[in-house]
């Protein structure tokens, strides 16, 4: 204890030293801290969106509908194995859906899209897609034919509400076919990539233009009740559904698992990047605290004080010196993520490149326990690293020539 003591009192000897130290190392864990918050909410904020809007936990298909989505691969049954489905433990909701790749025509203008045949109340229960929509109504309103599009290819086709579009397909007899639908809302999710490729309409209204039996179904989308479940209720819904190809999100979009899974790596990386920068800086300035000292410590040495003793003050200034900084520095950084985690950080100066990719506009920080203690244990050792080269230089020293050093 009493070194511990006399090594507190030797920090703060030179006080502006030590403050710029500790300023350094507090300003550049917050900084990391607050980076990881921002960039774990970001992710965290994306897989939702891709969950609850676009792709739900898991889905179900046709063998070979994923590698070739044609109309012909379909589930037959379909209302039946969604039964079948919801009864399994873990399942929220289940929704089928009816699904082709085909043509959208306006007055003015044509594009490529997806038409989704859903059950408006069902997929209310799978997705929150009708809480994104900005103008008119979902699905529910009764009308013959609706569509919904979202405001991104509205604005390509330059259509508005009430206008009509004309989608043209093919039915499963092979003969070419049109048929008119009008706009009975416009809706904007986070992803505008998604927004200008896909529309929705109501399940029955598309089966009979396709002459499909509304029973049958492209997909069927799972909701779970976390996602925690998803990797156990798939491998139930695969041994229940021997024939049916089950796939969860990661693997129906591989691009959000690599992403997910190599944040981890790439903020432990700026993170240690972060400490090698403060780790030189402590080094630095704890050699020329114990160069300064150099007559005192000679002093200590000739009066009986062990080389043990004098490397464990040193490794206790440097230790302690990088703890009291890098909790400060967890604390602000803390501080910041909690504040934001309540009232977001607005990026809609960016608005067009981070929706393109399917971020939202408004990210709010999220930061795990667990990672804070990691970071924590890190510090722990950079002051542990830092403390072996300025306690060995003062090892180094020889009593009798330290003593005659001219301060």
């Amino acid at each position: 204890m009493m070194l511990i003591a006399v090594a507190w009192r030797n920090i703060w000897r030179n006080k502006t030293r030590s403050l710029v130290i500790l300023i350094s190392v507090c300003l550049g864990l917050a900084a990391g801290i607050f980076n990881m918050a921002f960039y774990y909410g970001m992710v965290d904020q994306r897989i939702e969106t891709v969950i609850k809007t676009e792709a739900s936990h898991i889905q179900v298909h046709h063998p070979s509908y994923l590698a070739n989505p044609e109309k012909v691969f379909k589930i037959d049954n379909a209302e039946q194995i969604a039964e079948q489905i919801e009864a399994i433990p873990g399942v929220k909701s289940v929704s089928k859906r009816i699904m082709l790749n085909t043509m959208i025509q306006s007055p003015t203008a044509g594009s490529g899209v997806r038409i989704m045949g859903i059950d408006p109340e069902k997929e209310k229960a799978v997705t929150n897609l009708y809480t994104k929509v900005i103008e008119g109504n979902y699905l529910d309103s009764g009308k013959r034919n609706p569509i919904l599009i979202g405001k991104k290819l509205a604005e390509k086709l330059k259509v508005k509400l009430k206008s009509k579009v004309v989608i043209t397909l093919q039915d499963m007899e092979g003969n070419m076919t049109a048929a008119s639908f009008r706009v009975e809302g416009i809706y904007e999710s986070a992803n505008t990539t998604f927004d200008e490729m896909n529309v929705f309409v109501r399940s029955n209204d598309i089966a009979h233009v396709l002459l499909l039996d509304e029973k049958s179904a492209h997909e069927i989308a799972v909701l779970l009740n976390t996602n925690d479940q998803m990797l156990q209720v798939a491998s139930l819904i695969a041994a229940k559904l021997p024939k049916l190809e089950v796939k969860n999100w990661r693997q129906i979009m591989p691009e959000m698992n690599l992403i997910e899974s190599s944040l981890d790596i790439t903020m432990f990386i700026f993170i240690i990047i972060i400490l090698l920068a403060l780790l030189f800086g402590i080094i630095n300035t704890m050699l020329m605290a114990v160069l300064e000292r150099a007559k005192e410590l000679g002093m200590l040495m000739a009066i009986g004080m062990t080389k043990r003793k004098i490397f464990t003050m040193i490794l206790l200034e440097t230790v302690l010196l990088s703890l009291f900084g890098g909790l400060l520095g967890m604390g602000v950084g803390w501080m910041l993520n909690i504040y934001f985690s309540i009232y977001g950080i607005d990026i809609s100066v960016w608005s067009e490149a981070y929706r393109s990719m399917g971020f939202d506009t408004m990210i709010y920080t999220k930061l795990s326990f667990g990672t804070s203690m990691q970071i924590a244990l890190m510090i722990f050792a950079t002051g542990i690293i830092a403390a072996i080269y300025p306690a060995m230089k003062a090892l180094k020293l020889n009593p009798a020539d330290a003593l005659r050093i001219d301060m």
